[in-house]
């Protein structure tokens, strides 16, 4: 477990703030979503790697084959990787709550990290992910509060997916939240007030 195993930005919270790790979507990096954090939550500690996969020079967190497709056995051995940079940055931080965000490719490896380590984050958003592979189940879960984002015409995390994983997420018995928007998979106004919110409580 290294806390520099990623090129990333990192600031400590303020005491009794929580830490936030934030996950870019493809062709983003690791200031994507800082200033969001800093508008949701004053003086939250922020931990946002950057994705170490170039796909004609767009950053991810892993490879695919194709829209949709996913390298399984890269995107295994990158969420080990993920999970031990987050356990780091926790250690390095004892005692701190730890949420996170990440959106498409972000929140595709946040969700893999969760299938295998719910232990490393308290709460989660998971902003139009797609999972097409069936997770196994995971009790541990259960303790994971959870908000899942997405637009109802997003052509490239179709409606049906999204709600199998909030089925999925809801059968391993913790608290999930789903916020749907009518546009695409772009993030909408309602989107970020329902993180806001989420995140705040």
């Amino acid at each position: 477990m290294s806390l520099d195993r990623y090129h990333h930005v990192a600031r400590p919270p303020a005491e009794g703030a929580p830490l936030v790790f934030s996950f870019h979507g493809t062709g983003g990096d690791e200031h994507q979503f800082t200033r969001l954090i800093d508008q949701i939550l004053p003086g939250a500690g922020i931990v946002a790697p950057r994705g170490d996969v170039s796909e004609h020079g767009a950053n991810r967190f892993f490879r695919r084959k194709a829209e949709g497709v996913y390298d399984m056995d890269d995107l295994a051995t990158r969420a080990a990787a993920m999970a031990g940079f987050i356990r780091a940055h926790r250690e390095a931080n004892p005692g701190v709550p730890a949420y996170a965000l990440g959106y498409s490719n972000g929140a595709n490896i946040l969700a893999a990290v969760l299938f295998d380590a719910p232990d490393l984050i308290d709460r989660a958003v998971l902003m139009h992910p797609l999972i097409p592979w069936e997770p196994q189940p995971k009790p541990g879960l259960a303790t994971v509060e959870m908000l899942v984002t997405a637009g109802r015409r997003d052509p490239i995390c179709p409606l049906p997916q999204t709600d199998a994983l909030v089925r999925y997420l809801k059968d391993q018995g913790g608290p999930v939240e789903l916020h749907l928007h009518d546009g695409g998979h772009e993030i909408a106004r309602s989107e970020l007030d329902a993180i806001a919110g989420f995140l705040r409580r």
